[in-house]
């Protein structure tokens, strides 16, 4: 479609749509008090622009989720505090400052605190830090505010010890949100005996894994985003003894949602033309003549080896009948053309661009793909309205997802979704005989090629699933939704604060406990708990 048939065509449903809240497909809910409530995310960087978002592994789907969660509670009058560390460091400018706000927003505070050195520290480096300097400093916080929140919502393991320390010292309840855990990096990374210290090292399990067990003991309830993710991840051996994963009453499945004010069908703002250039420039930079209005095959995750772009690279490779009505796209974070120049890319994403151009050059695919940036999620929003009129597919084919939460933004802009059968997509994606998306097999290319020539090459198929993804997204999964799953269980906690604690907590470790750091969490204890 040409450029201005189409932005005209975008002005007219944005006029349509307009005074249209995304709050109209969520269901109010009437809570019996105002809450004060704080999000422990000590690794996060918050600031009011969303700096830096994917720029570092630090840097990911937490900071989305928890803002989203905060300003959604908010929203509802709750008074909501993000916890955070404070970095005074040149590199990182936007987070310097004791107290930030999201403009517009009101009842949330973004709330910085020193903890450790104030240059930027990767995660693994935060332990001890937790110990000594955050976790005090917000206590000093709330007393030089004369109150302290009435719960506490943590997230990571970081989070997660700091809530322990915290409720250790008031009795402030929290709930626990693992996001991924640690032991399933263990186990992705191959970890061994023999290389347990070398992994160790680097990443610091032994901390990740005590304050995980500690977290998911302690919390008055462990909120996962998928029943998978309880039992699969939470059921781990590493943490047997800290939690029952069969007792209900001990975990609650509230999943994410997509932002509506940002992904949506009807959308539209300056961002679509800006997009609507960008994609066009990179397409026709990329692609063979004649292909550049072609439907498109759109990948959007960060290059990591479990995402597997390759696979679905391969995939594409496979059929013939694919590469004759489609070309692949891949939205590459930071990366302006890694197919071509990939010196800015991390080097484990120059071992994904590496196999994704070796599948190119041997299956003649050159002028049939295109990678590229385009930045922020209002762009890729309106990315993803553009690739929509053109009846492109969104594919996420990872090896495992744990939720899942890129190809229901994408359906919220209009794209049907082939998305991998392993994780979260199959509970998100398909209900009883219900399918809201393809799920295919990531580990077969054949069985991707297949998902996607479903709604690719079928104009009823693609109508249907583009139809029934944004139903289920707006219906389901919503930012506000989840934060009425929050809410709903945060003031039961509160109404229900035991006076004494149970019997079966877990003792904090004497590393967690002490100063001066010197009973350090051994490898012998982490390989008990591991092996």
């Amino acid at each position: 479609m040409p450029l201005n048939q189409w932005i005209a065509s975008k002005e007219r449903n944005a006029r349509k749509f307009s005074g249209t809240s995304h709050t109209c497909w969520t269901i109010p809910v009437r809570y019996n008090r105002i809450m004060h409530i704080g999000f422990l995310n000590p690794q996060g960087n918050f600031d009011s622009k969303d700096s830096y978002w994917t720029y570092h592994p630090d840097f990911g789907g937490q900071l989305v989720y928890v803002k989203q969660v905060a300003v959604a509670m908010a929203a509802q009058g709750h008074k909501v505090d993000i916890l955070t560390r404070q970095i005074i460091d040149p590199d990182w400018p936007e987070f310097a400052e004791r107290l930030d706000r999201y403009l517009g927003v009101r009842n949330l505070r973004i709330i910085r605190l020193p903890a450790g050195p104030e240059r930027f520290l990767r995660k693994e480096l935060l332990w001890p830090h937790l110990v000594s300097d955050w976790v005090p400093n917000i206590l000093q916080f709330y007393r030089d505010e004369g109150s302290f929140p009435d719960a506490m919502t943590a997230h990571y393991g970081d989070g997660g010890l700091s809530a322990v320390l915290i409720e250790d010292k008031t009795g402030i309840p929290f709930t626990f949100t693992g996001h991924s855990l640690g032991a399933q990096k263990m186990d992705k990374l191959e970890v061994t005996r023999g290389n347990l210290g070398e992994i160790d090292e680097q990443y610091n399990f032994g901390c990740r894994i005590m304050a995980e067990r500690l977290s998911m003991n302690r919390s008055a309830l462990n909120i996962t985003s998928t029943r998978q993710e309880r039992f699969k991840q939470y059921g781990h051996r590493a943490y047997r003894g800290a939690v029952n994963v069969e007792d209900n009453s001990r975990f609650a499945v509230i999943p994410p949602g997509s932002n509506l004010a940002v992904f949506s069908s009807n959308g539209y703002s300056d961002n679509e033309m800006i997009a609507y250039e960008h994609v066009q420039e990179c397409l026709f930079r990329d692609l063979a003549v004649g292909r550049g209005e072609l439907p498109a095959i759109v990948a959007a995750s960060r290059l990591d080896l479990k995402k597997n772009h390759l696979g679905l690279v391969e995939a594409f490779a496979y059929s013939e009948k694919l590469q004759s009505c489609a070309n692949l796209v891949m939205i590459t974070g930071g990366l302006e053309d890694p197919l071509r120049n990939d010196a800015d890319a991390r080097p484990s994403e120059q071992e994904v661009l590496a196999g994704i151009r070796d599948v190119v050059k041997e299956n003649n695919l050159w002028g049939k793909v295109s990678a590229f940036s385009v930045g922020s999620q209002a762009y890729l929003a309106a990315t993803y309205r553009l690739l929509a009129s053109r009846r492109s597919v969104f594919a996420l084919t990872a090896l495992y997802e744990p939720f899942g939460l890129a190809p229901l933004e994408a359906a919220a802009a209009g794209l049907p979704v082939v998305v991998t059968k392993n994780g979260g997509p199959s509970e998100s994606l398909s209900e009883g005989n219900e399918e809201y998306g393809v799920l295919v097999d990531p580990a077969d290319p054949a069985d991707i090629a297949r998902g996607l020539e479903r709604v690719l090459c079928n104009s009823d198929e693609w109508d249907k699933f583009a139809k029934q993804g944004q139903k289920r997204v707006l219906s389901r999964y919503t930012w506000d939704r989840t934060a009425e799953g929050y809410l709903t269980q945060l003031e039961k906690i509160i109404a229900a604060r035991p006076t004494e604690p149970a019997p079966e907590r877990l003792p904090i470790h004497a590393y967690f406990c002490k100063e001066d750091f010197d009973n350090e969490i051994g490898l012998d204890e982490l390989s008990k708990l591991y092996f």
